[in-house]
């Protein structure tokens, strides 16, 4: 995803630039080392998502003990992914220079060490600010670790590759939140991050043991001129920016719910204890599902056709978590989770689709986006949900949802008038 995967989302990489001649030196099943590749890889993506949601199944816990509102607490999670989301571009131009299991390395042992660090915060401001620069070091994996694949694996065999690591990325957020949830119920808070960040020392060595040595990476130059080109040209694409903006508010939709659901169910009228709160987040297997049967819905609706059922999903998610039944706030958070992580993968892999040069930058953009609507959705769903209770953050919800059903349309209006207008020149030409 947190790919969406998983939350988790897709990752940025040069996924267009695979060697289409698979030599023996590439990684492939039954070659010595993909195995250790595809674990290795699995183990980053277990730790980086760990640690980058680690503190959202704790909000309540942290605003109980430093006596702060849950927008403030909110800010321990919005910190770590909006810093993600700005460092992810830069971060992807520096694996082209210093290789992507260096940057990988280092990005992991330096978000791992703040770990460890973050249970130790005295204080909200000193939280929020380790956890910025934690994310701002979590950047380096998604920016890194699909070029590896890419340059490292078989084309045939590179699906398959991505298909592991990305689960990585699912099961660390989901790990991560239900594991601080039960030790937070038995030890603190604290204790709970520091758990975290154990498990992450225990993924950064796995990674780093296993991971094979890169065979085909060949350093560039760091060429800012051409980055920002290739920038401005992606950012001029109407198609792009549609889909960078769904992107965004999808993902501004499941940070506000999954950053307040904490508060929704410890307080009033369910009351339940931080270990079972915690472990709601194991309905983010239903995105696991979603994701995969986006590619089949696409085929049957359009890919505007998907984007309208994953809409309706969420939306019908966001009212049904409106009654004070637990059974309809879970029943709800299914609804949100499949039409979120559908919506995602609809949209993620329409930008591959969409950029004919570029494409590492125009995923990268992307992530930029879908992590700051992460971030706006954790801070602003937090404030609706102080001003409003639990219908503050489903309007804001919906208010999101809106937004991606008016660049749906949008979108729909712009294909049709291009459609028209080799008609329209026909005709005046006969005339």
């Amino acid at each position: 995803m947190p790919s969406a995967s998983t939350g988790a989302p897709t990752t940025v990489g040069a996924l267009s630039s695979p060697s289409p001649e698979p030599t023996p030196s590439r990684l492939a099943p039954g070659v010595p080392g993909y195995r250790r590749m595809s674990l290795a890889l699995f183990a980053a993506g277990v730790a980086a998502f760990a640690l980058l949601y680690s503190t959202q199944a704790l909000l309540p816990a942290v605003s109980g003990e430093f006596g702060v509102t849950a927008s403030a607490a909110s800010w321990t999670v919005s910190a770590a992914t909006g810093a993600l989301a700005l460092c992810v571009l830069p971060l992807s131009a520096l694996s082209e220079r210093f290789g992507r299991v260096r940057l990988m390395t280092v990005s992991l042992v330096v978000a791992t060490a703040l770990g460890l660090l973050v249970p130790f915060a005295p204080g909200p401001e000193w939280l929020v600010a380790l956890r910025a620069v934690q994310g701002a070091a979590l950047a380096g994996i998604p920016a890194s670790a699909m070029a590896y694949l890419a340059e490292e694996v078989r084309p045939k065999a590179l699906i398959a590759a991505i298909g592991l690591f990305v689960a990585g990325n699912s099961i660390g957020g989901m790990s991560g939140r239900i594991v601080t949830g039960w030790v937070a119920q038995l030890w603190g808070w604290r204790a709970a991050l520091a758990a975290v960040g154990l498990m992450a020392v225990v993924c950064t060595v796995a990674f780093r043991l296993l991971l094979p040595k890169a065979r085909h990476f060949t350093p560039g130059p760091l060429n800012a001129g051409a980055l920002a080109r290739t920038v401005r040209g992606h950012l001029s694409d109407p198609l792009l920016m549609r889909l960078y903006g769904i992107g965004a508010l999808f993902m501004t939709v499941f940070g506000a719910v999954y950053t307040v659901i904490g508060y929704r169910l410890a307080g009033d009228p369910f009351g339940l204890p931080q270990g079972v709160v915690g472990s709601v987040f194991l309905v983010y297997l239903v995105g696991t599902v979603s994701s995969a049967a986006a590619g089949r819905l696409v085929g049957r609706l359009g890919r505007r056709g998907a984007l309208y059922l994953a809409v309706g999903t969420t939306a019908a998610g966001l009212l049904l978590s409106l009654a004070d039944s637990l059974t309809a706030v879970l029943s709800g958070l299914v609804l949100i989770t499949a039409g979120f992580f559908a919506g995602h993968a609809v949209a993620s892999s329409s930008v591959s689709r969409t950029a004919t040069t570029g494409r590492a930058q125009a995923s990268a953009l992307y992530q930029s986006a879908y992590y700051l609507g992460s971030s706006a959705g954790g801070t602003l769903g937090a404030v609706a949900f102080h001003s409003g209770g639990w219908a503050g953050t489903v309007l804001l919800g919906l208010l999101a949802v809106l937004g991606v059903v008016s660049i749906t349309l949008y979108g729909s209006y712009a294909a049709r008038v291009r459609e028209r207008r080799p008609l329209l020149s026909a005709a005046a030409v006969r005339h």
